[in-house]
């Protein structure tokens, strides 16, 4: 059993008035904007006084594994309180004090989601980290980040041989063994011999630091997001909204632990709502086979990244007898043609939503809202939403950066670049954060995404977004994936200049490169036609965002093999 407090309980009290009133109006947008207020709480511990007061004796699955080989788990909400307690009670005895820094690189596996409880419960800082990266990044992890303790796949370990500094050392799985000259690793499993009480040493203040996130770094050196224990515990109760997820939900969320994502819709929204995390934990991704699991898990709700719904409706969804209530897409957006696809196919319409690490949920299509093609929705509760312009700083215009007011600052907005004050107050300038995206807004309130401010490109002196043009090509079967970029030209400043990676099927070659130029001049206003093609793989970040920075760099230096419009 978990101490409560008069504190504890006032917080656990309001988060769940807030969080009801989302439930009340759940398909009801106006509503919901009308009766939604942040709960402002001046002490907060989620795990302790929202998951531990819900899982009490709660016996409904939390979360639901199932591995490639068919072997799976089953955890319910009340084991993985015991669990995580167990897990806090162990790590404080190895050190682990509030304040201290704690890399956690793990898979999609129980371990995950205890740790995270157990070092919540702690009041320390998680830094997420993917289990893809290597040594230099681990070093810049370790050494930004400041990290004490490092709990890591017991396979990963040999990754720290060669990065410094005193921390530390846990690993989950099967001992390795250690060999000579390099430091020994203690073993996570001794942590369920650990009491399954734990006793909190100390009250946890809302602004208490809790996530240290490290950006996917599309342009730069990633930048270190810091969130607190309100800004995403709190912050993704819009998440929820969003995702339309209700207590005994069955939500699956593909996405890759270490990135904010994970946090958002493996985590927080879905207990949030008092959901079941199902994970599918795949090496290879099997559309088929997906949708086996689907069925058979009884999922209610799924959010996948557009790659993902891309490579879905190249398979048969009429295998999915049972589809999922609620469909979303996040991480870049979501193009008209794949929305298009599956309503045809499951009668389900994927509601697309916007959000960074920086963020909750910001712009959503919310459920049971009218959509508008191309429009990734309007303003969640909570959420303060403009468009100013970045050139002039005139705000509520009707194209321009999507920005966050902050005289009426949302509870999901981090607090900061952790030790960057320069690049904070550039984020917070002029009383907005600035997200760095732009939109147009219509008369409705919609916000379509046009791009990132430093993607946006002018030919010809007119402005043009690559995302409208990537959407047309991929709208042609020849088209896996696309990126555009601006490409010199002496006449025009710039032209438009697609990277494609084909289908399968399609060779790449003049004959090609003919079929869609003319698809582009069908589908395009002359002056966003594109004008010059390539065939090549995309180069991407680690979380699988297109750098396009790279690509603007090549197509202005060295470009390969390019076919140009006739």
């Amino acid at each position: 059993m978990t101490a409560t407090t008069p504190q504890a309980t006032g917080a656990h009290g309001a988060f769940r008035a807030a969080r009801d009133t989302l439930l009340r109006h759940r398909t009801d947008y106006e509503a919901a904007r009308a009766a939604f207020s942040w709960p402002r709480m001046e002490h907060f511990n989620w795990a302790l006084d929202w998951f531990d007061a819900v899982a009490e004796g709660n016996d409904r699955t939390a979360l639901h594994i199932v591995e490639e080989d068919g072997s799976e788990g089953r955890f319910s909400f009340d084991e993985l309180r015991a669990r995580s307690n167990r897990v806090a009670n162990w790590l404080r005895e190895r050190g682990v004090r509030a304040g201290d820094r704690v890399i956690l690189m793990l898979g999609n596996q129980v371990e995950l989601w205890e740790t995270l409880l157990a070092v919540m419960k702690l009041r320390a800082v998680v830094i997420p980290a993917t289990p893809l990266l290597g040594p230099a990044d681990l070093a810049d992890r370790v050494g930004r980040g400041q990290a004490r303790h490092v709990i890591v796949r017991a396979e990963d370990t040999g990754k720290f041989d060669d990065v410094p500094g005193d921390y530390t050392r846990i690993a989950v799985g099967p001992p390795l063994g250690n060999p000579e000259g390099r430091q020994p690793w203690l073993a996570y499993e001794d942590a369920y011999r650990a009491p399954a009480t734990y006793e909190p040493d100390g009250v946890t203040r809302a602004e208490d630091p809790l996530l240290l996130y490290f950006t996917s770094g599309t342009t730069a050196q990633p930048k270190l997001v810091e969130h607190t224990h309100v800004s995403y515990p709190v912050g993704h109760l819009s998440t929820m909204y969003w995702i339309g997820l209700r207590p005994g939900d069955v939500h699956l969320n593909i996405s890759s632990p270490g990135w904010a994502k994970h946090a958002w819709s493996n985590f927080f929204a879905p207990w949030n709502a008092e959901a079941t995390i199902f994970i599918y934990n795949y090496t290879r991704f099997d559309a088929t086979r997906l949708m086996d699991e689907i069925d058979r898990a009884g999922v209610t709700s799924f959010c996948a990244p557009p790659t993902v719904w891309r490579m879905l409706i190249q398979a048969d969804l009429t295998r999915l007898a049972n589809v999922p209530r609620e469909a979303v897409a996040a991480g870049e957006p979501l193009n008209p043609e794949v929305i298009e696809h599956v309503r045809r196919t499951w009668g389900v319409t994927i509601r697309d939503g916007f959000g960074q690490t920086e963020t909750s949920v910001q712009v959503a299509n919310c459920p049971g809202q009218p959509l508008k093609p191309g429009s990734m929705g309007r303003p969640v509760p909570g959420c303060a939403v403009t468009l100013v312009d970045p050139v002039t700083g005139e705000a509520d215009v009707s194209e321009g950066e999507i920005c966050l007011d902050l005289s009426a600052r949302a509870v999901g907005l981090m607090t900061g670049y952790h030790g960057d004050e320069e690049r904070t107050a550039e984020a917070m300038a002029g009383g907005y954060y600035r997200t760095g995206d732009i939109g147009s807004r219509d008369e409705d309130g919609y916000i379509t995404y046009v791009g990132r401010s430093d993607d946006v490109f002018k030919a010809s002196d007119y402005k043009i977004s690559p995302f409208e043009l990537e959407s047309a090509l991929l709208e042609h079967e020849a088209v896996a994936e696309a990126a555009v970029v601006p490409s010199p030209d002496p006449l025009r400043l710039a032209v438009p200049k697609a990277y494609v990676v084909l289908s399968d099927g399609w060779e790449p070659g003049p004959e090609t490169a003919k079929a869609l130029f003319a698809h582009s001049r069908a589908t395009l206003a002359p002056y966003k036609r594109v004008r010059v093609l390539e065939f090549a793989p995309l180069p991407k970040t680690i979380s699988g965002k297109i750098r396009r920075v790279e690509l603007r760099g090549h197509a202005a230096d060295s470009p390969g093999e390019e076919y140009r419009e006739e």
